[in-house]
């Protein structure tokens, strides 16, 4: 069960709402029987009306019976004369004078006018109208709408400022809507996030510590008032937290940080005091802030300056933060994916002391990963964990979890009972490439891709630091017409000049052979060189893999908070140097190039052969590249390479 509104709700208070509410409902009710009890008595006080015919009408109009007549569409309705020597009883004169209703004929009369007239009749014309009860009905509607706005406005302005339990803002603005997780709803355990060993060793610290403060307040120790998850999305943030909750068995509190942001100033504060004060009544507990940079971002840098409703908010969190007792078992946990936004005073020692830090998993946590995600879905005999594993290089838990998803749902569109390796791999593709495009491509234009990709492909197989080549295909998907797949025999986390020069050349690979085939240059390769000069870029300015430069690190600019890189600090070197740059990574590409151009040249008949078996099969295995290449005679480049 989860309690949106958390606090402490006492007998009285408990009490006193349900008398309030109970008052409108008495006048309600008064007002009602008044009501009904008016329309019902003035009903009671009417004469029903008498039906006369049409002649009947005349005969009394002409024996002066008539005294007022009234028009209404086909219908003349009016009051009769009484008999003035007639004696009448003392009720019957406190009755109101007969009256009459008649229906005219389909055919006009003109006699009937003058007729009235004649007798002396009061004659009036009026609109057609609806039946009585009809009026009735319409004038009772609006007694109704009112009567009901009396009887809902009073309960709900009361819940709303009560906020279901206890004081709050106006209208219940000013009351928190965390989420409130009692002792034992949540199921999720750390057993349930795989990997990240080292922040789970951090996190059961503080378990430890909720479950047992007792064992380290003996010891002189005060538990962290904050902790702040950081990582990339999809790396198991939320779920760290989740798993926390389901671990310490403390009162857990979640909200996101944009749920302290309202259209009304003050809001956001109130809110953050409503949290804590819950909190700090249910200690030991726990208060989980999702993406908390939308309202911790560095202060002074936006628009409206210390009056900005975030930043009230961030400084009621970091004078809530500052106000625990040192002993108060209450642990903030915080998650963001762009620490380099928070502001300076959330991050210092006493705020966020604890920093843990979710980077994307290793091969060994995926195949983790993938065994949990996996648990629910009857999976083949065929199925290698290991090589998907290897093949989701990058992935994030989430990555991870979507991929096992799309692979049940293909299974489920095939009419399959389980999942095969075939479809898990084609789910990977679909997750990295996007779905199967279905485009009528020309012969010419086929051939220029079969190329493209044969280039890729020659380099990759080739070239002796580059990653070992997966798959080949020129089947369009997403955005790209064709896809050289590459799978790294390892996790690599320095990278060499040796290895990038080589990434580099597998990437104009496409390139080249275009211009080795079809004598010019296309469109495809626009990609390709984004990245390329991206990572010559990096090398050149960043890691210092220049001769001509040396040891150096030019910076075009740090990453500012609202601005942008290039515009919030002017580069640190001069405009000499920058032409120098420009020229060392146009020289590194250029090279890298001729040397990708003079391997193609030598194993023109691999690449031939390639391009060949891609136009008649579309896609092709690594073992099927590895015997084509190896099909033909070596060469003295390869030789020179390998030296």
């Amino acid at each position: 069960m989860i309690d949106k509104n958390p606090g402490v709700r006492n007998s009285e208070s408990s009490e006193r709402p349900e008398r309030r509410s109970s008052r409108p409902r008495y006048l309600v009710w008064f007002l009602l029987i008044l009501l009904f009890s008016w329309y019902w008595y003035g009903i009671e006080q009417t004469r029903p009306p008498l039906n006369l015919s049409y002649t009947e009408f005349k005969a009394r109009v002409r024996a002066d019976q008539v005294a007022e007549a009234t028009l209404r569409g086909d219908q003349v309705s009016g009051v009769l004369r009484e008999d003035s020597s007639k004696k009448h009883t003392a009720a019957e004169e406190r009755q109101p004078p007969p009256r009459f209703i008649t229906t005219l004929p389909p055919i006009d009369d003109p006699e009937l006018i003058p007729l009235l007239e004649k007798h002396g009749v009061n004659v009036s014309a009026e609109s057609e109208q609806a039946r009585w009860w009809q009026q009735a009905l319409i004038g009772l509607i609006p007694w109704l709408f009112i009567l009901a706005f009396l009887w809902y406005s009073p309960r709900r302005m009361q819940e709303n400022m009560t906020g279901g339990e206890g004081p709050g803002g106006l209208f219940g603005f000013g009351k928190s809507r965390a989420k409130r997780f009692r002792s034992g709803e949540s199921r999720i355990t750390f057993d349930d996030a795989a990997g990240l060993e080292n922040a789970k060793r951090d996190m059961r610290e503080i378990t430890g510590y909720l479950k047992d403060p007792a064992r380290y307040r003996k010891l002189g120790a005060y538990i962290p008032k904050g902790i702040l998850l950081m990582g990339p999305p999809g790396t198991g943030k939320t779920l760290m937290a989740k798993a926390m909750a389901g671990e310490a068995g403390v009162p857990f509190f979640s909200i996101s940080g944009s749920e302290f942001i309202e259209m009304f100033v003050g809001v956001g504060a109130s809110r953050v005091r409503d949290l804590f004060e819950s909190a700090k009544k249910e200690a030991p507990a726990v208060i989980f802030i999702d993406e908390i940079d939308s309202v911790g971002r560095a202060r002074g840098a936006g628009l409206g300056g210390g009056h900005d409703e975030r930043e009230q908010t961030l400084n009621q969190i970091l004078g809530e933060m500052d106000g625990f007792d040192p002993h108060e078992a209450v642990v903030v946990l915080a998650a963001t994916n762009r620490p380099d936004v928070l502001d300076a005073a959330l991050l210092r020692p006493g705020r966020f002391d604890r920093k843990i830090t979710l980077d994307l998993p290793d091969k060994k946590a995926r195949l983790q990963i993938l065994k949990i995600h996996s648990k629910a879905v009857p999976l083949t005999s065929d199925v290698d964990m290991e090589r998907l594993a290897a093949l989701t290089a990058g992935f994030a838990g989430a990555d991870l979890e979507n991929l096992v998803n799309e692979a049940a749902l293909m299974a489920g569109r095939e009419y399959k009972e389980q999942v095969d390796m075939a479809l898990l791999l084609n789910a990977r593709d679909k997750v990295v490439l996007g779905g199967k495009r279905e485009l009528a491509i020309g012969d010419r234009e086929k051939r220029l891709i079969a190329y493209h990709e044969a280039g890729h492909a020659v380099a990759a197989s080739l070239l002796p630091h580059a990653d070992p080549l997966d798959k080949v295909t020129v089947i369009p998907r997403g955005r790209a017409l064709g896809a050289t797949e590459q799978v790294p025999e390892e996790e690599r986390h320095n990278l060499s000049e040796s290895y990038l020069r080589d990434r580099i050349g597998v990437m104009l690979g496409g390139r080249v052979s275009e211009k080795l085939i079809f004598g010019e240059f296309s469109s495809g390769a626009e990609n390709d060189l984004k990245e390329a000069t991206r990572l010559a870029r990096q090398m050149v300015s960043h890691w210092g893999m220049s001769d001509k430069l040396g040891p150096l690190a030019f910076h075009r600019g740090e990453e500012h908070v609202f601005l942008g890189r290039e515009i919030a600090q002017p580069r640190d070197f001069s405009e000499y140097t920058a032409r120098i740059i420009d020229g060392e990574i146009g020289a590194l590409l250029r090279g890298i190039e001729k040397e990708i151009a003079d391997l193609l040249r030598d194993y023109r008949p691999q690449l031939d052969a390639l391009a060949e078996a891609l136009l008649e099969n579309e896609t092709l295995e690594a073992a099927e590249i590895r015997a084509i290449i190896e099909s033909k005679p070596a060469v003295a480049y390869r030789k020179a390479v390998q030296g």
